[in-house]
C-alpha cells in the first residue's frame, strides 16, 4: 500500500511539473506580446500578472499618463478576457456599475421586470480613477470583488470567471476624491506603483507611439488557460521556510511585541487576508518566473505592494517623516 502511495504522490508531482511548464511557456508569451505594447513598465507588468494569476484584484496607483489605461485594455486582449472600463465621477450610481432591473411589458400587455446587467459583468474590470466615486458607489464593488456575484433587488447574479478589478488612483488630486475604506482597500491583493519610465523607455515610447502604425496586443492566452493558470497556483508546494518567511512578516507589521522596535511607529496591520494574499502571490510569481516553488526573496520582493495598503502609521511616526515603506524595509531585513 506504502509503494502505491507513493508512486500516487510521484504522478500528481509529474502532473503538476508538466502542467507548470506549459503554463509557464503561456504566460511568458504573454508577458512578451506585453512588452511589444507597454514599455518601460516590467515590474508594474509583473505584479499585475501575478495579481491576476492569484486570482487577485489590484490598485494602480499613478500620476496621468504613464498607460495605466492601456495595460489594462492590453491584458484584456493578451491574456483573452472580456475587458471593460468604467470612468468613476462623482455623480456614478452603483446602478451604473451593478446594472438594474427594468420594466417589460410584453406583445399581450403582461408586465415583468428584466435585469439589465452592468460593466461589473465583465472578466477584467477597469475601475478608473475609483476614489473619485462617492462610498455608496465605490461599496457596490465590495461584495462583487470579494464574494464573486452581487444581489440586485433581492436577487443573486453570479459574476463571470475569472473576475478580476483593476482599479487605478491619482496620488496628486486629492479635492473632490473620498479616500477608498479599508475594509476596501484590504479587497486588493497588491497596491502597484505605476512610476515614471527611465530614459531609454521614453525614448522607445515616443518612435513607437508617434509614428505612422501603432503596435497592437495580440492575444496570447484565454480565459480558460488563465483559470487553470490560477487553479495551478494553488497545487505548487510552498517549503516551511518560505511560510514561516510570511507569517513572521505580517505579524511583525502588527502592532504589538512581535514587531519589535517598529511596533511604536504601526497604528494598525495587515489582518490574515494579507498572509493568504502574499502566499498566493508568492506561488504566482514563482510560476510567472518558470519555477516549481516560491523562495524568501519572493516574499521579500512582494512584501511591499501586499503590504503597504494594509498598514497605517502613528501620528508620531508622521510626524518623525517615516513612511510606510520604510518601516516595511526595516521589517524585511528580519526575515532575509
Amino acid at each position: 500500500m506504502a509503494v502505491e502511495a507513493d508512486k500516487g504522490v510521484e504522478k500528481l508531482e509529474d502532473v503538476i511539473v508538466r502542467s507548470a511548464e506549459q503554463v509557464a511557456e503561456q504566460i511568458r508569451a504573454a508577458r512578451d506580446a506585453i512588452s511589444t505594447v507597454i514599455f518601460g513598465q516590467d515590474r508594474v507588468v509583473e505584479n499585475t500578472l501575478v495579481t491576476i494569476l492569484s486570482g487577485g484584484h489590484a490598485l494602480l496607483i499613478g500620476v496621468p499618463g504613464l498607460a495605466k489605461t492601456k495595460l489594462v485594455e492590453t491584458l484584456g486582449v493578451t491574456l483573452g478576457l472580456d475587458a471593460k472600463r468604467v470612468q468613476f465621477t462623482p455623480d456614478l450610481m452603483p446602478s451604473d456599475i451593478l446594472g438594474a432591473e427594468v420594466l417589460d411589458e410584453d406583445s399581450t400587455g403582461k408586465r415583468s421586470f428584466r435585469f439589465i446587467a452592468g460593466p461589473v459583468f465583465a472578466q477584467l474590470l477597469m475601475a478608473d480613477e475609483i476614489n473619485r466615486a462617492s462610498p455608496r458607489t465605490q461599496s457596490a464593488l465590495l461584495q462583487a470583488m470579494q464574494e464573486q456575484h452581487i444581489t440586485v433587488a433581492g436577487a443573486r447574479h453570479d459574476l463571470p470567471k475569472p473576475f478580476h478589478v483593476l482599479a487605478t488612483q491619482n496620488p496628486l488630486e486629492q479635492e473632490g476624491t473620498y479616500p477608498l475604506p479599508e475594509a476596501q482597500l484590504d479587497r486588493f491583493l497588491m497596491e502597484i506603483d505605476v512610476d515614471y519610465p527611465d530614459r531609454d523607455a521614453e525614448r522607445r515610447i515616443l518612435f513607437e507611439t508617434t509614428g505612422a502604425e501603432e503596435t497592437l496586443a495580440k492575444a496570447a492566452m484565454s480565459a480558460d488557460v488563465v483559470l487553470a493558470a490560477q487553479r495551478l497556483v494553488r497545487r505548487l508546494p510552498v517549503g516551511d521556510s518560505v511560510v514561516e518567511a510570511i507569517l513572521s512578516l505580517v505579524r511583525s507589521a502588527r502592532p504589538g511585541p512581535e514587531s519589535g522596535d517598529a511596533g511604536k511607529l504601526i497604528a494598525w496591520g495587515p489582518g490574515p487576508r494579507a498572509s493568504q494574499s502574499l502566499m498566493l502571490a508568492v506561488r504566482a510569481r514563482a510560476l510567472l518566473d518558470g519555477r516549481l516553488a516560491p523562495s524568501i526573496d519572493d516574499v521579500i520582493d512582494l512584501a511591499e505592494p501586499v503590504l503597504k495598503h494594509r498598514m497605517a502609521l502613528t501620528f508620531a511616526a508622521r510626524a518623525e517623516g517615516r513612511t510606510i515603506s520604510d518601516v516595511i524595509g526595516q521589517l524585511k531585513t528580519r526575515i532575509g
